[in-house]
């Protein structure tokens, strides 16, 4: 099921990450996932209840790469 989030709170709402970056819907490899993905650190944060979970302890670390 993908993440219900209005557009304007998805333009305001940035990773805790060093990089403050925009987050977007979904992971990589799943656009659909309860998740919103960093666009600079690649973490991915889960989205409980239509509340983004944005604390760097319950983020998804992305895959190494290589």
């Amino acid at each position: 099921m993908a993440v219900k989030i209005e557009e304007q709170l998805l333009e305001i709402l940035a990773c805790p990450c060093p990089e403050h970056a925009p987050l977007q819907v979904g992971t990589p490899s799943d656009p659909e996932a309860d998740f919103l993905t960093c666009t600079a650190c690649g973490r991915s944060f889960p989205v409980r209840d239509g509340i983004p979970v944005l604390l760097l302890d319950e983020a998804v670390e992305p895959p190494p790469a290589g």
